[in-house]
């Protein structure tokens, strides 16, 4: 059943995910990579578990890709991580499951994952290769009844004959063999060498203009920003890797839903649809308190990891409902200093004029990978 309280641009989403830990699991260390890995400018070096198995890479991309490991043979990872959408989704404000059914979240980008201390929104997971069963397990993503089903699926499939025993020394798909082959392909997403990147670290003034120089000032400076999208002397993630609460779960939970919906009927086709017509089609609003489900700590109530903002330009919507459709919404809300909650405001408004906010965006528009430079984004929010 689909929900109407994330509807963007019109795919009405939310609707729980799998929340069962996968505690048979006993991962081991992969082996090392004997592999020379040059990372792009502006990223951390790679230690010898990061760096992907190039044996396993290739593999591990087509398992990723396939959407015979779905229950029914219509999801794969890459249908809510689009390589053409940055390996995010940009249509929709949280991610599409199984049958149409709704998650509460937004598909976040796969770019640089490597990196990530824990994953997902609420870092409920510290590993890749176990991180990829989450999703094939949930009922309402790609709802295998259990592991050794998959496998088995897996094991019957022509094209797989020999695949796995050529990445691991004769040995066939396992549990292990599947998350480290999808976590070697996600490994090997890497994003660097921005216009940001080549000003900052590598020293080539013209890079960046006057405006997108002003932004970063402010973004390390009165704005505030680099509290929690941090950047370091050698390289940055801009991101701490932390949980923050900046209202934006807790608006989602009580705000009334809106009279009025944006609909995308396709990319750039915008309708508006009215909420008492969504009564006979939509289920009800499901909870997400956030980092708090995963520590039941109550200061973590509504608290969301601090996301990367590498490539933001490109992985729109934002937030972790994906209920802010572009960067000027995004300083919108900011400068009013979040959203309130629970009586209280944990971020203080900013008080930024109109051109302080657009020389931020400005700047973050210069965080994009070289490695995506010059490709088409193939949607565009609402009013881009």
């Amino acid at each position: 059943m689909i929900s109407r309280n994330a509807i963007l641009f019109g795919l009405p989403i939310g609707a729980s995910v799998l929340a069962a830990v996968l505690s048979a699991v006993v991962l081991s260390k992969s082996p090392e990579s004997s592999n020379h890995i040059d990372v792009a400018l502006g990223l951390p070096p790679l230690s010898d578990d990061q760096k992907p198995q190039a044996k396993l890479v290739q593999l591990g991309r087509k398992l990723f890709f396939d959407r015979r490991l779905s229950f029914n043979g219509t999801n794969s990872c890459a249908m809510c991580h689009i390589e053409s959408q940055a390996f995010a989704s940009n249509q929709s404000a949280t991610a599409v499951g199984m049958e149409g059914q709704s998650l509460r979240r937004n598909a976040p980008s796969l770019y640089n994952v490597v990196y990530q201390k824990r994953l997902f929104h609420d870092g409920r997971e510290t590993y890749l290769a176990s991180q990829v069963w989450l999703p094939i397990l949930s009922p309402i993503e790609m709802a295998n009844p259990s592991i050794g089903y998959l496998l088995d699926k897996i094991r019957s499939l022509k094209d797989y004959d020999g695949l796995f025993e050529a990445a691991f020394s004769g040995n066939g798909p396992s549990m292990q063999s599947v998350g480290d082959a999808i976590a070697a392909f996600e490994k090997s997403l890497l994003s660097g060498n921005s216009r940001f990147d080549r000003w900052y670290f590598g020293g080539k003034d013209n890079e960046l203009t006057k405006e997108e120089k002003e932004g970063f000032e402010i973004f390390s400076g009165n704005g505030g920003c680099t509290a929690c999208h941090t950047v370091g002397k050698t390289s940055a993630l801009f991101t701490d890797q932390e949980f923050h609460v900046t209202g934006v779960g807790f608006r989602a939970a009580t705000a009334p839903p809106p009279k009025n919906w944006h609909v995308q009927l396709a990319p750039g086709v915008i309708t508006t649809v009215e909420d008492k017509h969504l009564d006979s089609v939509s289920a009800p609003r499901m909870a997400d308190t956030g980092r708090f489900e995963i520590t039941l700590n109550s200061s973590d109530r509504w608290a969301y990891k601090t996301p990367s903002l590498r490539n933001v330009e490109r992985t729109f919507p934002y937030m972790h409902n994906g209920s802010l459709n572009t960067l000027e919404d995004v300083m919108d809300f900011y400068d009013k200093g979040g959203f309130p909650h629970d009586g209280k405001r944990e971020l203080n408004p900013l008080g930024l004029t109109p051109s302080q906010k657009a020389s931020l965006v400005a700047f973050l528009k210069t965080l994009t990978g070289d490695n995506l430079v010059g490709k088409p984004v193939t949607s565009a929010p609402p009013g881009q």
